[in-house]
């Protein structure tokens, strides 16, 4: 399987310190994060190279460390406490683990513990490393009344790199939820002045997808049935307290397992199979949501519809043939994506017909920007198999002024769109340039 079939691309060109003296392990280790998820590693055989490492790169550099316990110049896990005062969050990936050690590495802040006890602790400790990476792009509300119940959840989900924001009422979380649409998941208390628990996830699940938040109960009321309330309300995990450490661990990381899977089921349903771009109904999905969001009173910005055609695509399918005409497609779709990136909203809507709704450039602004495509398309011939060729788009754009259904917006480029081949395509075709025409006219 290919690495972004596998893997959000935000782990492409992270950085973490692997602290181990078994080259087996550590060449192993380094080729795998890196063919399969683009994650490169510094390896260190001992203390010493692992002083040299930081101090010639600096700790802000790795946002991880994998490190076994006992190395040259530090027997006793000094590597461990050297990472940490650098504060470069440890994996401990070690032989020797029993009990006695398993208590004192949990007590410090380490993430993670792997066991080299097997042949599948290497395919371990990189699923570890993946999770604990991906953890930082992840945002956790933790929500309880009780000061020091909501700062230890807290610790330990800052342990697992998690960022977290905390609220202490129901009430309030609904709020930060409103504000913060990068919360992923909710830890809530039951028992709470106000809204309790069990309403508060009522109360969210009415306008929250299930697929875009995932909530834990916490309790350490002595009642048999909260469980089955919580998870009634629309919960989807319940952890009495007092809890183990590890346990909430790993209900949340098989909570966030789930919430990741789902994305990347949902981003393959939303791209185009042949082109990699979003497709036609991810468009219209989140096209509306962007424009109203645009035409926030608190926020506004400016908006603009465009929609662009390969210019004689046709002729060039039943002159090449459809292979020929595919990779022309592929092509142009890179090219279209290297300049939009992720600002703008870029789809193929069918065929040889894109669509892009571009955010924050006022109409002028939106048609220079617009002729920035039309050129990176134009300037440079489409390499196939067979020959070079000459390829062109054509666009049209239309201003998203006021607040109409989305189609009008795609109707009203598509109208210029149809003026832009009449007037000899390769060219764009705006709005506002026509009405300056009207105007000197």
């Amino acid at each position: 399987m290919k690495r972004s079939e596998r893997v959000s691309d935000q782990l492409v060109g992270r950085k973490i310190l692997l602290v181990e003296d078994s080259k087996t392990y550590a060449t192993a280790l380094a080729a795998r994060l890196l063919s399969n998820y683009g994650i490169e590693v510094d390896c260190c055989s001992s203390m010493e190279e692992l002083r040299i490492a930081l101090s010639a790169a600096g700790a802000e550099d790795y946002g991880l460390a994998v490190a076994d316990l006992n190395q040259p110049g530090g027997p006793h896990g000094e590597a461990l406490d050297l990472l940490i005062s650098n504060r470069i969050p440890p994996v401990v990936f070690t032989g020797s683990f029993n009990d006695d050690v398993r208590q004192s590495v949990l007590a410090k802040p380490v993430p993670d513990f792997v066991l080299k006890d097997g042949p599948e602790a290497l395919d371990n400790v990189v699923s570890s490393v993946v999770r604990l990476l991906s953890n930082r792009q992840m945002r956790v509300l933790v929500v309880d009344d009780v000061t020091s119940t909501r700062e230890l959840l807290a610790v330990h989900l800052r342990k697992q790199l998690f960022n977290v924001t905390k609220a202490s009422s129901g009430e309030t979380a609904i709020t930060e939820l409103a504000s913060r649409p990068d919360i992923d998941m909710v830890v809530v208390d039951y028992e709470m002045p106000g809204m309790n628990g069990v309403e508060f996830v009522r109360a969210v699940r009415r306008n929250t997808d299930f697929d875009r938040l995932r909530i834990i109960g916490v309790s350490s009321a002595e009642r048999s049935d909260l469980m089955t309330e919580y998870l009634k309300a629309g919960a989807n995990d319940y952890i009495r307290r007092p809890f183990n450490e590890e346990e909430f661990r790993w209900r949340v990381a098989q909570n966030v397992g789930t919430l990741l899977h789902i994305r990347q089921l949902r981003e393959k349903a939303a791209r185009d199979y042949l082109t990699g771009l979003y497709n036609r109904r991810h468009f219209f999905e989140e096209g509306p949501r962007l424009v109203a969001a645009g035409h926030n009173s608190e926020d506004r910005k400016p908006m603009s519809m465009a929609v662009m055609d390969i210019d004689n695509f046709k002729l060039l399918n039943d002159t090449y043939g459809h292979e020929i005409g595919d990779e022309v497609l592929k092509e142009i779709s890179a090219r279209l994506s290297r300049v939009c990136g992720d600002r703008h909203l870029l789809a193929r809507l069918g065929g040889e017909e894109f669509g892009l709704l571009i955010c924050g450039l006022d109409p002028a602004g939106a048609r220079d920007y617009c002729e920035e495509i039309r050129h990176a398309v134009a300037s440079e011939p489409v390499h196939t198999v067979d020959e070079e060729l000459n390829v062109t788009i054509s666009i049209g754009v239309a201003e998203v002024a006021e607040r109409e259904t989305f189609d009008n917006y795609l109707n009203a480029a598509d109208q210029f769109l149809y003026m832009a081949k009449h007037a000899g395509r390769n060219r764009v075709m705006a709005e506002n340039e026509i009405n300056a025409h009207r105007d000197v006219a």
